[in-house]
């Protein structure tokens, strides 16, 4: 399905160890129905590194360095997997309050795989239904969350999905919580 994205600007927060066809798909998939997708990503990296196939994979570009980014100028934001990735973004402030900035003006953050520890870390998993890897099942369910296996999961702003092959559904969700 088409959707018209014009205009809308998306941040997509990651550093080294994000799983490569989480970002990469989703931003290319949002960029074709016309949104400005933008990598943003702590330090200050020029290019930050995936992971693919239990292994390093490409670099991407770093559009806009977390110190300088300010939640107000997108209009949602997604998180990408990859067990690194997330791993390492909870435990930096600034990545926790980026995450929670877009919470609190009611804009879509959109999770998927690992990338849900990021909703655990920033207190958007309580009270909501989600989904991610299995493996995050216990903690999300710890952090109050109602965990289901479901291909993507909207609750109240939050969009979550489990795994690579969700990437078209996962995707399809944030375009329709933009034009929404």
């Amino acid at each position: 399905m088409a959707h018209d994205l014009n205009g809308k600007r998306v941040a997509l927060l990651a550093t080294d160890g994000f799983e490569q066809s989480e970002l990469q798909e989703p931003k290319r998939l949002l960029e074709s129905w016309g949104a400005k997708v933008s990598v943003v990503a702590p330090g200050d990296a020029s290019q930050i590194r995936g992971w693919k196939d239990k292994d390093w994979g490409d670099s991407v570009p770093v559009d806009q360095s977390l110190d300088g980014a300010d939640a107000a100028s997108y209009d949602a934001l997604v998180l990408p997997g990859g067990v690194i990735n997330p791993d390492t973004l909870r435990t930096q402030a600034p990545a926790v309050a980026f995450i929670k900035a877009f919470a609190a003006a009611g804009k879509p953050v959109a999770a998927i795989c690992h990338g849900p520890w990021l909703l655990v870390e920033s207190g958007l998993a309580k009270g909501r239904k989600v989904t991610s890897w299995p493996s995050l099942k216990s903690d999300l369910g710890n952090a109050g969350a109602q965990w289901t296996d479901a291909e993507v999961v909207v609750d109240n702003g939050v969009i979550t999905s489990r795994k690579p092959d969700d990437i078209p559904a996962f995707s399809e969700a944030v375009a329709k919580a933009l034009v929404g």
